[in-house]
């Protein structure tokens, strides 16, 4: 499933850091700093696959040369606090192709010169050989000087300030996120990336009558890991995948996200089969079926829907009971299985389908008490996220110390948070 990230950082000379450094790191190169008297010298790195400058028309040649423009950033910095780049970071959708990716970030950065007059390096990474393999991603540095003919100029202030900076980076998330769709569309695939806090998008899906999608959207965002609840991870996803067992989160922070994760799969196919179930009930009824013929053809198209992908018809409402924390209901193991398994696809989806066609949830419910409802998958999935979330936040302050000093303990020309 497509996702969105762009975060913005700056490279600071009161953390220690240099344009020239950041620079060498991430596209792999040798810079020398000439205000450092020091080199910076990443040429064994691997998995870069791109890298590339652009820099305004009416820039000075030697803005194409990495090592040049940066020494030129940091001379045209006086202050020992100075802020001498900008990196953006850019998470670059799996589903298109390499050549794709490329082209839309290429596309943004001329938006940046554009925009703001300065000169951008791209370099375009290749997902670690240790982590999730659909994590393909752009690092975006920036000048904080427009580039003239007669080189670094004035400022760009309309991003360091307050008061603008929040409404420009929102600009320009906007038209990531639009680059990225257009991408995607162009390559037939039904997602799209939104990048919109979670609680305006939730209110959008409420004001189109989409209550499904409200439902989901309907969390906190995901929990950042850490470098070293990520490292702890990713090894213990390696494992699983060598011994052919299921991953099992080995920390806390891992828990929560895979859960999390699992959550958003499992309403992402119950949405699939809604849509689905709409379509074929609309179909049947256009045809001239009535109400009763065309919801009982609408059920067995959800319904059928596994069976079509070849997956177990049961695995929907296992995934659910593994994320909250409950095994699956006792069978009848006397029922025939083509009848159980018939009954067990229909159930899955009668509910929400009782809301598609406009029936009362009242009036199945019978005699039914309010103190003997069953409590939804929502609440459980919310009963087993919040309680998880409240036990991290009573976490031992060293424990997130020993992160933190993990972090520092890394090369600082990587930058924080290059774990994406």
């Amino acid at each position: 499933m497509a996702s969105y990230h762009l975060s913005v950082k700056t490279i600071k000379r009161s953390a220690g850091r240099t344009a020239t450094a950041a620079a060498a790191y991430r596209v792999g190169e040798r810079i020398e700093c000439q205000r450092e008297g020091r080199v910076h010298d990443y040429t064994r790195k691997q998995g870069i696959e791109e890298t590339f400058i652009i820099a305004p028309d009416h820039a000075p040649v030697w803005a194409q040369d990495r090592s040049a423009l940066w020494n030129e950033a940091e001379a045209s910095e006086t202050r020992r606090n100075s802020v001498t780049a900008r990196e953006w970071e850019l998470a670059l959708p799996s589903e298109i192709s390499a050549e794709d990716r490329s082209q839309i970030t290429r596309k943004f950065a001329e938006e940046l010169v554009s925009r703001y007059g300065v000169a951008v390096d791209v370099a375009i990474h290749a997902p670690h050989r240790e982590g999730d393999q659909r994590n393909h991603h752009a690092h975006v540095l920036t000048t904080t000087r427009q580039l003239e003919a007669e080189g670094f100029t004035a400022k760009t202030r309309v991003l360091d300030s307050a008061k603008t900076g929040g409404a420009e980076i929102e600009q320009m998330r906007g038209v990531w996120a639009e680059l990225q769709n257009r991408a995607l569309e162009r390559v037939g695939e039904v997602e799209r990336v939104d990048h919109r806090s979670l609680e305006a998008q939730r209110e959008a899906a409420l004001e189109r009558g989409d209550a499904l999608s409200a439902e989901e959207l309907a969390r906190d965002p995901e929990l950042k890991l850490g470098p070293a609840a990520n490292s702890m991870e990713r090894r213990e996803r390696a494992a699983a995948e060598r011994e052919g067992r299921e991953y099992v989160p080995v920390t806390e922070r891992g828990a929560v996200v895979h859960a999390a994760r699992q959550a958003r799969a499992v309403f992402t196919e119950m949405r699939e089969r809604l849509d689905l179930a709409r379509e074929t009930y609309g179909a049947e009824r256009e045809a001239g079926q009535g109400r009763v013929s065309a919801g009982l053809a609408a059920l067995r198209a959800a319904a059928a829907k596994d069976r079509s992908a070849g997956r177990d018809p049961d695995d929907l409402r296992e995934r659910l009971s593994r994320i909250v924390g409950r095994e699956g209901p006792d069978r009848d193991v006397s029922e025939p299985d083509a009848q159980r398994e018939e009954r067990s696809d229909l159930n899955r989806v009668q509910e929400r389908l009782r809301d598609i066609l406009g029936k009362s949830r009242e009036a199945e419910a019978g005699d039914d008490t309010e103190n003997s409802r069953k409590p939804s998958v929502r609440e459980r999935l919310d009963n087993v996220l919040h309680k998880t979330r409240e036990t991290l936040g009573r976490e031992d302050k060293r424990a997130l110390e020993r992160d933190d000093e993990i972090e520092n303990t890394r090369d600082i020309d990587r930058g924080e948070g290059h774990s994406l």
